[in-house]
């Protein structure tokens, strides 16, 4: 006959213990599993707040992909791609005419440099200070220049002028500026007619130059073509004389002479020493 035994609740306390342990292990992971776990896109990178040792960890920036954190820390997320920011504003200019200028920047954070953003300034920099800098700086270079000179000429120098300006401000800030792009300017009506109508009136000036220009240069070929002629013919008739002529006429009498067609030469004097040729028998 088998005997059974009936086991303490002590034993079986002991059997349970460590199943239990184990579904509330997995029970608290499955709860906190969204604090304790971090998944940083592509084109991303993350700063950790450590909640009892020191606040923002300043000295790395995490990569892109998968990280296990406390659950007591956070980590930030930053785009680290290049993004753009458009602006339209109205300036001054050195007269103090309003003046409208459209115009964007590309930006994105400094890698090495992404925790002490967050630490000073935080997830808000566009705002904070990436608009402001741009701002300041497109309304000090402006305001160097006449509409006149930000109509024709001057239009790259002032792309040009605001980018300096503003990347000394966002170096400092631990923003990385690469560019910045003037869509447009925008003059008022008047202001415009008024240079438009100024530019086609110098350039009519300068065309009218430009043929005056012309026409005196021509005059110059034609006085210089001239004396190289009177220059010429001055030479030419000081080496002619009439021993040298006389002797080209009996040369040019000897060719007819020799010539199979029929023809009258009367050789005599002409007054000058020259052969007559008075015609030809047909």
């Amino acid at each position: 006959m088998m005997q059974y035994t009936q086991e303490s609740p002590q034993m079986n306390m002991k059997k349970i213990m460590p199943y239990a342990i184990i579904i509330g292990a997995l029970l608290l992971l499955l709860i906190f599993w969204n604090r304790i776990t971090v998944t940083i896109p592509a084109g991303h990178g993350g700063v950790l707040f450590k909640l009892f040792d020191g606040g923002v960890q300043t000295d790395r920036t995490y990569n892109e992909g998968f990280h296990f954190i406390a659950p007591w820390n956070t980590m930030y997320v930053y785009e680290t791609r290049q993004q753009e920011i458009a602006e339209e504003m109205n300036v001054l200019s050195s007269n103090g005419l309003e003046i409208k200028v459209d115009f964007s920047a590309w930006y994105q954070p400094k890698w090495d440099q992404m925790g002490e953003l967050h630490a000073q300034i935080g997830t808000d920099y566009l705002r904070r200070v990436v608009l402001p800098s741009l701002r300041s700086a497109a309304r000090s270079v402006v305001g160097r220049y006449t509409p006149e000179q930000i109509y024709s000429t001057k239009r790259d120098a002032i792309q040009i002028e605001i980018f300096d300006e503003t990347k000394k401000l966002l170096d400092q800030k631990f923003v990385q500026l690469n560019q910045v792009l003037i869509r447009s300017i925008t003059l008022p009506p008047t202001i415009k007619s008024a240079i438009e109508s100024k530019l086609k009136q110098e350039q009519e000036a300068l065309e009218y130059e430009f043929k005056i220009e012309k026409a005196q240069q021509e005059a110059e070929r034609q006085r210089i073509d001239a004396e190289g002629k009177a220059r010429a013919n001055t030479i030419l008739s000081a080496s002619i004389t009439d021993k040298i002529l006389r002797e080209k006429g009996i040369e040019a009498t000897l060719k007819l002479a020799e010539s199979p067609n029929s023809k009258i030469v009367v050789v005599g004097n002409s007054g000058d020493g020259l052969p007559l040729i008075l015609g030809d028998i047909k």
